[in-house]
């Protein structure tokens, strides 16, 4: 499984995965390499403060120390040697040899394991170092191993003979056990490393597994199919990425079904007020003043309600989108009263007011009006002249109402959900009165605001349309 991965590339799994092995093995690796220089140097530190105790002891048998054979004063430098090398209980990886005159004269006892004189390369640096007084620290690396030696020159003024006595260590068998615990410190790493990649690779499957569904599910994506969406579990950041691509569907799919209706509409309606035109024009008689006139005047009509039309699809086109409905405070009892003022014009009938709500709302005055308004032309529309028609506007229980009732022709039950349908129209209507865009046009308004449109009504008995818009809470009104 590969995610988001280009032809020939790795995937974000995989280089993820080698950021954190390689992160890993790198910390490892610092951590062993620098606990590894500490246990050395405390290890050089620990073999030259044993030669230093060696030298010290040396120095002190030879100020106080008796020769054991004489019971007097040292006199041989030899001797002194001797008797130093006899009293030295050397470690476990330590060695020791006497040097006379420049020859290898005496050696340590038998239960000494490490036996300097053995080694030809260590006694052939030792005896070209120049001849002094000085005590000398230093490490030598012969073929066999490297030494950490001390050499102390002993030089009595009774004895002309130039002795030197020689204690070293053998510095790699002192590092062995560390370099045992550190090669197992090795090998624990590198399985701590492959867990860390079996996790991880499970690790990153796992959290990346939203990233992998939003590539397939983009993948499945089609032009004329939108309804993929991505499961969600969980709330950390990839699930956050999971929910935001299904809102982007979400709009995209409302988008293109918006698109897809618009033409779909004006292609339903606008063949025919087309058709009739192109009819006429192509029938009419240019010499007939009477039949121009006539046509003329039927391209006229279908023309203004091709407008009509095209203005109340582009409406429609337009309330999905967030700007349609631009909300601010509004008095709502003078809303109503402005609203039945405009409305009187609509046609002769008996204008009331049911009631006024006296408060503020956040309302998009305009598209509130529009959508009223409407509501108002369909009852005109549906009812006789000097008939009853009121309008209203109520609070109540978070929810503010405002509604249109009449005493027209009413509509039947089987029509009540249709009729806000676009293009839709009861069995009152004809297919002059109107688009069939009126109604959808005010439910569309009325989601705008959050809220809906209910109808009350029956046959002979009138209609009573109410917007209802719940009460917006605070992060509405930030978001609005």
């Amino acid at each position: 499984m590969r995610l988001f991965s280009r032809p020939g590339g790795l995937s974000v799994r995989t280089r993820v995965l080698a950021a954190v092995v390689a992160l890993s093995a790198l910390g490892l690796a610092a951590a062993g390499g620098v606990a590894l220089g500490l246990q050395r140097g405390e290890i050089t530190q620990n073999i030259d403060d044993s030669l230093r105790r060696s030298v010290e002891e040396f120095n002190t048998l030879a100020e106080i120390g008796v020769d054991p054979d004489t019971g007097r004063d040292f006199t041989e430098a030899a001797q002194l040697v001797r008797t130093a090398m006899a009293r030295t209980s050397p470690a476990a990886n330590e060695g020791m040899v006497g040097i006379v005159d420049g020859r290898v004269q005496l050696a340590a006892s038998s239960a000494v394991p490490l036996r300097l004189e053995q080694d030809a390369q260590l006694m052939e640096r030792i005896l070209a170092m120049p001849p002094g007084d000085r005590i000398q620290l230093s490490s030598v690396e012969t073929e066999q191993t490297t030494y950490r030696v001390v050499t102390v020159p002993v030089q009595l003024s009774s004895d002309p003979a130039q002795s030197t006595f020689v204690l070293a260590f053998d510095y790699e068998a002192e590092l062995e056990e560390l370099n045992g615990i550190f090669r197992t410190y090795g090998l624990i790493a590198l399985i701590a490393l492959i867990l860390i990649a079996g996790v991880g690779w499970l690790v990153a499957g796992r959290l990346l597994a939203p990233v992998r569904l939003v590539r397939e599910t983009a993948q499945k994506i089609t032009e004329t199919d939108l309804s993929l969406r991505i499961p969600v579990g969980g709330n950390d950041d990839l699930s956050e990425l999971s929910r935001t691509f299904n809102e982007m569907l979400d709009r995209l799919q409302t988008s293109m079904t918006a698109q897809r209706q618009l033409l779909d509409d004006v292609g339903h309606e606008l063949r025919t007020p087309i058709t009739i035109v192109q009819g006429h024009l192509e029938l009419q008689d240019p010499g007939d003043a009477a039949d121009v006139e006539s046509v003329r005047s039927i391209a006229l009509d279908e023309l203004d309600r091709m407008r009509l039309l095209v203005d109340d699809l582009v409406t429609l086109a337009a309330a999905d989108r967030p700007e349609f409905a631009t909300r601010r405070p509004l008095e709502v009892g003078r809303l109503t009263d402005d609203v039945l003022d405009k409305a009187r014009s609509l046609g002769d009938r008996c204008w009331s007011v049911d009631a006024r709500a006296e408060e503020c709302w956040p309302l998009d005055p305009n598209r509130i009006t529009q959508a009223w308004l409407q509501l108002a032309v369909n009852a005109v529309k549906f009812s006789a002249p000097g008939s009853r028609i009121a309008l209203g506007s109520r609070s109540a229980q978070g929810e503010l109402r405002l509604w249109v009732r009449d005493e027209g022709a009413g509509i039947a039950p089987e029509d009540q959900k249709r009729i806000f349908e676009r293009f839709a129209r009861g069995a009152n209507s004809t297919r002059a009165e109107g688009s069939g865009l009126g109604l959808p046009i005010v439910s569309a308004i009325a989601a705008a605001h959050g809220g809906r449109v209910e109808l009350a009504s029956a046959p002979g008995r009138g209609s009573t349309f109410t917007i209802v818009i719940a009460e917006q809470q605070p992060e509405q009104e930030e978001a609005a």
